[in-house]
């Protein structure tokens, strides 16, 4: 049945992309000139659309939560506009979609190469015979399978400092809220896409499941993130990651200053932290955002940028400051 479902779903934005190429981007590229990158623009356009309808679903399930049941309530929400604007650029999936199929010939070549030389080849569907080969099988295990690399993934992005400015930007909002989940510096944000594009083909995803693994994992990221009080439950919240768990990771001196750079780095599920020894299951409602924004003399009043453009360009200058910091003797 969910089969079925996916099955559905793909065949109307399916018909969406022919409709959308066919009536509007075909005949301005033929004005233009730009016939040569039609094949590529059709691809693409399949993530665009899906980019636009999780954003329409996020909002529509999401936004009325957070009017109805806040976990903090604001009297000021400019702070977000510039979440919005990294929502829609990170959602359009535009990032992801050139590393995979910029990767992609290479890993062919790659497989090709070790099948002449009859070198076995990492297929993970093959592990299960009749469950791991279904489609459905199939897109849970690399699901999982991601979301393992995605904990190791966040965590040395706590761990290493100028990697940390990067990510910086992320923890500097101090409003969380369902457009949080993709306010990121854009290096980081391609270094993420290089990183999961390489490891999903390396494993055997094909396209159309990369797609709906990037859309189930960003859906749920932004549910991480919302400004509202869910009652996952203990059972639930065993199973996913919770906002209320999340926000542990988000809260100052514990998201990044506290006890082994941080807790609570799940992306998807909280196993992970189980596992390793980094969760935290307390649910109070704390301040989000770093220490050193803080006023004196609990912080620095630092800043990181109101806009887009400025939370990039303060993160390099972090970088640079860190980089001409003289480093302590004995220091590696």
């Amino acid at each position: 049945m969910i089969q079925e479902l996916f099955s559905r779903i793909d065949e109307a934005i399916s018909a969406v992309q022919t409709l959308m190429f066919v009536d509007v981007v075909q005949p301005a590229f033929y004005k233009l000139g730009l016939m040569r990158y039609d094949e590529d623009t059709y691809d693409a356009l399949y993530w665009v659309i899906v980019g636009v309808l999780q954003v329409g679903l996020a909002y529509l399930l999401l936004r009325p939560l957070e009017a109805m049941r806040p976990a903090e309530r604001w009297t000021d929400r400019r702070a977000t506009r510039s979440d919005v604007v990294y929502t829609w650029i990170a959602k359009l999936g535009l990032i992801n979609i050139a590393f995979f199929f910029l990767l992609q010939p290479l890993f062919f070549a790659w497989q090709s190469l070790m099948a002449i030389h009859d070198l076995p080849q990492l297929s993970l569907d093959g592990l299960w015979p009749g469950v791991t080969d279904q489609p459905l099988g199939s897109f849970l295990l690399y699901l999982v399978v991601l979301d393992f690399a995605g904990y190791w993934y966040h965590r040395w992005q706590h761990r290493f400092g100028v990697w940390w400015e990067l990510h910086a930007v992320h923890h500097s909002q101090q409003q969380l809220s369902l457009w949080s989940d993709d306010r990121n510096h854009f290096l980081d944000d391609m270094l993420q896409a290089a990183f999961f594009a390489s490891i999903a083909l390396a494993i055997g995803v094909a396209p159309s499941q990369f797609v709906l693994l990037v859309a189930v994992g960003n859906f749920l990221q932004s549910v991480q993130h919302v400004n509202a009080r869910l009652p996952f439950g203990p059972l639930l919240g065993r199973l996913l990651v919770s906002p209320a768990f999340h926000r542990r990771h988000h809260a100052v001196r514990f998201g990044h200053e506290g006890t082994h750079f941080g807790c609570n780095f799940g992306v998807l599920f909280p196993w992970w932290d189980m596992l390793f020894r980094t969760a935290s299951w307390v649910e109070t409602v704390e301040p989000t955002g770093i220490e050193d924004q803080l006023p004196a003399p609990t912080g620095r009043g630092r800043s990181y940028g109101r806009g887009v453009w400025a939370q990039q360009w303060s993160a390099l200058a972090r970088i640079g400051a860190r980089l001409r910091r003289p480093q302590p003797q004995g220091t590696p």
